[in-house]
């Protein structure tokens, strides 16, 4: 397994690998254990608990089984102990090429971040430049373990490109807002739709931008779109009191009803923020399948609010967890984002037994493999899933004592305790450094292209 600065991700088999002795936090269940995983192929052939007999007797078969036939060889093993490992983590809303913006707009109301300093820098991006944010973005999310993104932005052609460079799983969202951007929407789409094609770890869906910057004509272009390709719908909702306030003086309802008489939730969909919502709006979301995606330091940084996740959870909606993008929060670390979602939802619902540790690792993998269709296969650890993994450093003064490893992952863990990564069965961490790019070159070209490039007038 190799990689180079540009040069992409080598997509060489990986042999079989054996993980033993560490605390296992599989999320099919409250809990944990120490035990042993197995991967193969790109999924996990064995899930063994060291408690059970016959979980230690799998274990021996599957180290010497490889032996048996001709020219074959034992698997590499791996020693978990001080170690934990859990699914990788799915980031479902952030725009990763906005790391370019990271620390350069801060410190304004939403709309003004949005007109006076985000649209007018990004209007000089070309597609290399988005590439290479989005290359440090993915190089940031792979080292702090999150193996999935959701990525809404334009010109995601170049973002698949990054993508495939740094073997992370994505869903690619193009976006548009009514106007210029939106001529070029149906090309995106179609470049991206290419770019992913035959890339198991990339798929597509388009993103409207929200209810305030996309006309209902628009909207229901995008949701044509998306049955004609079977995809789904990625969008940003009731973000601000702003944005409620626009749509009801436009269209007499709220964001949430505007966009689901668009039809915009005909098709699956992601509902980013969903920070100002009613009981009626939860409902809406809840029988329709939408997904919401929580960003709680992104709400907080903009003082957009603070979305009622609990309400939505006790609804049954799918809540999961993003970072939104690094001009906005202003980093893509999914642990911080955890922590964040836990705290704010006991602080906003007044109630320290809500959005419990177990409740927020759950929103943070399985949720989110169920947001892109990928339930059951995707974030979690158990045979035939996917062999999206982390492996987390537990030998650390803020780890002591081991009292609870779930707790620990959403109160105490850190970005950079993850020590090993796993994208569909493959090592793109390794002892915390990356395979697939040579990290001091990417953060020269990305200073370059801010210095010369993206600041040009």
């Amino acid at each position: 397994m190799s990689g180079n600065a540009h040069g992409g991700f080598s997509y060489a088999e990986m042999s079989r690998t054996l993980i033993k002795d560490c605390v296992v936090v599989p999320v099919t269940a409250p809990g944990f254990f120490t035990g042993s995983v197995g991967v193969e192929g790109g999924r996990i052939v064995l899930v063994a608990d060291n408690a059970r007999e016959e979980d230690r007797r799998r274990v021996e078969e599957f180290r010497t089984a490889a032996a048996r036939g001709p020219g074959s060889c034992p698997p590499r093993e791996m020693d978990g102990r001080g170690k934990l490992l859990m699914p990788g983590l799915v980031n479902t809303h952030t725009h990763v090429a906005m790391t370019l913006m990271r620390n350069m707009a801060d410190d304004l109301p939403l709309m003004a971040w949005l007109r006076e300093r985000v649209w007018p820098f990004e209007s000089r991006l070309t597609p290399g430049d988005i590439t290479v944010g989005a290359r440090l973005g993915m190089a940031e999310m792979l080292l702090s373990g999150t193996t999935t993104l959701i990525d809404m932005y334009w010109h995601e052609a170049a973002v698949a490109r990054a993508a495939r460079e740094t073997g992370i799983r994505a869903l690619l969202c193009p976006s548009f807002i009514d106007g210029e951007r939106m001529s070029g929407f149906e090309r995106d789409l179609d470049e991206t739709l290419a770019a992913a094609e035959g890339v198991e770890t990339l798929t597509v869906r388009p993103a409207p931008h929200a209810a305030y910057s996309c006309s209902a004509e628009n909207l229901r272009r995008a949701v044509d779109l998306a049955r004609r390709h079977n995809l789904g719908i990625t969008i940003h909702v009731s973000e601000t009191l702003d944005e409620q306030r626009m749509i009801r003086e436009r269209h007499g309802c709220t964001p949430t009803e505007y966009l689901r008489d668009a039809g915009v939730f005909s098709v699956p969909a992601i509902a980013a923020h969903c920070v100002h919502v009613t009981d009626g709006d939860i409902e809406i979301l809840r029988t329709n399948g939408v997904t919401v995606a929580h960003n709680p330091q992104s709400n907080m940084k903009l003082a957009s609010g603070a979305a009622p996740v609990a309400r939505m959870l006790d609804a049954g909606v799918n809540v999961t967890i993003g970072t939104d993008g690094a001009s906005s929060n202003n980093d893509l670390d999914m642990w911080d984002e955890m922590r964040s979602a836990s705290l704010l939802g006991k602080l906003t619902a007044a109630d320290p037994a809500v959005m419990p540790a177990w409740e927020v690792v759950k929103m943070a993998t399985a949720a989110g493999a169920r947001a892109i269709g990928m339930e059951g296969r995707l974030g979690i650890v158990a045979e035939g899933a996917i062999a999206d993994l982390i492996l987390v450093d537990t030998q650390k003064p803020h780890w002591y004592p081991h009292n609870n490893p779930v707790s620990a992952l959403v109160y105490s863990a850190r970005a950079s305790d993850v020590h090993t990564v796993w994208v569909n069965g493959r090592e793109v961490v390794s002892g915390g450094r990356l395979t697939s790019l040579d990290t001091d070159a990417l953060m020269r070209d990305v200073q370059r292209c801010v210095a010369s490039t993206c600041v040009s007038p």
